[in-house]
């Protein structure tokens, strides 16, 4: 068994592993040429992210779901850079609409230049992302075009937040699903069907991708918790500093649902501080204080089985899928993205609130 590099990933079989390492390979030089401009200060911007280091989670996708059909049939690396282009053109918006100072421990596009080279720079991979697509025929660029549009609107719900008696929750994971799921949902879609392993796989392929995409930010929202710095501190897998940039992630609406339901005083006081001195940035003391109180707090637990919830479901979804090397690492993928955090404490608590029905979650790119 061999660890894949960056993403802790083990492969049990060698020659799946040296196709899929050929293959990381390839996109990486892909996007360093795909980012390539006439102009300097294009190329500069465009490349800072990708030099910036990631785990590639959407390329490798791409990679297995091929494994499926002919892993070297020639549209399989372009739909990886496809992606993971489109993926770093929305990191680009993110930093100018998160006003975020870093990403990835590297200075945002933002904090470099300004909002409008940011902005216009994730322009700029959506353009070269488009061009790639144009050769890989008009359904994938239809697929591609449906994820697009599922994370702008993830976007506009997430900046307009819940409307009417919408629960929170529902609305955070619905948020979800087209932020985070979509693209990696259309991940394994195109490298099923660049590979020719058919609508059936592709189908299936994208029923994972879009649950694991929402386990991968759930159990991000657990470690802006349980790994959050003190002032200036950046959590380790979460530069945006949800937390303490006052941002209501799972593990927040739990809390908050878990008070208005108990009508405990000390939840109620949690939330307060959640509220008024992480946001403030003033009081060191009491920000320690609501750290520490929130990571022992049930709440943090619950996100915890929201997060092992929906990488079960992801796991449940590949049954259809035949017994193979591929199958057996998305399956590994599926404790990959939740096991990366502190153990936590096993405090009583009452049931989560139900999660969004996966009929409901699924973006309409991913249906049968």
């Amino acid at each position: 068994m061999t660890l894949l590099e960056p993403m802790g990933l083990s492969l049990r079989d060698r020659t799946v592993e040296a196709g899929v390492r050929a293959g990381l390979a390839a996109v990486e030089a892909g996007l360093l040429e795909a980012t390539k401009s006439d102009v300097p200060f294009i190329t500069e911007a465009a490349q800072h992210l990708v030099r910036a280091g990631a785990k590639r989670l959407r390329p490798l996708l791409v990679l297995l779901a091929a494994r499926f059909g002919d892993p070297d049939a020639p549209g399989v690396v372009p739909s990886a850079v496809v992606v993971e282009l489109t993926h770093l053109a929305t990191l680009y918006h993110d930093d100018v609409l998160d006003d975020a100072d870093a990403r990835r421990r590297t200075p945002a596009t933002d904090a470099n230049w300004n909002n409008s080279v940011a902005v216009l720079t994730g322009d700029f991979l959506f353009a070269r992302a488009s061009h790639l697509l144009a050769d890989l025929g008009p359904e994938a660029v239809r697929i591609q075009a449906d994820a697009f549009r599922q994370q702008v609107t993830g976007q506009i719900l997430e900046t307009a937040g819940p409307s009417g008696d919408r629960d929170p929750i529902e609305h955070y994971l619905e948020v979800l699903a087209g932020r985070a799921g979509s693209l990696i949902a259309v991940s394994g879609r195109l490298g099923a069907l660049a590979s020719g392993a058919g609508r059936e796989v592709a189908g299936v392929l994208a029923r994972y991708g879009e649950r694991l995409g929402v386990a991968c930010r759930l159990a991000e929202d657990v470690l802006d918790i349980a790994e959050a710095g003190g002032a200036g501190g950046v959590p380790r897998g979460h530069p945006g500093a949800a937390l303490r940039e006052g941002f209501a992630t799972l593990p927040v609406l739990y809390l908050r649902a878990r008070a208005e339901a108990t009508g405990s005083p000390e939840d109620r006081e949690l939330c307060e501080l959640l509220t008024t001195e992480l946001t403030n940035k003033t009081d060191e003391t009491r920000y320690a204080e609501a750290l520490r109180r929130f990571r022992a707090h049930p709440a943090l637990e619950q996100a915890r089985v929201a997060a092992d919830r929906y990488a079960e479901e992801a796991r449940a979804a590949l049954a259809p899928l035949p017994a193979c090397a591929a199958r057996r690492a998305l399956e590994d993928l599926c404790e990959v993205v939740t096991r990366d955090r502190p153990a936590a404490p096993s405090p009583s608590f009452p049931a989560a609130p139900p999660l969004v029905a996966a009929e409901q979650r699924l973006p309409e790119a991913a249906q049968p």
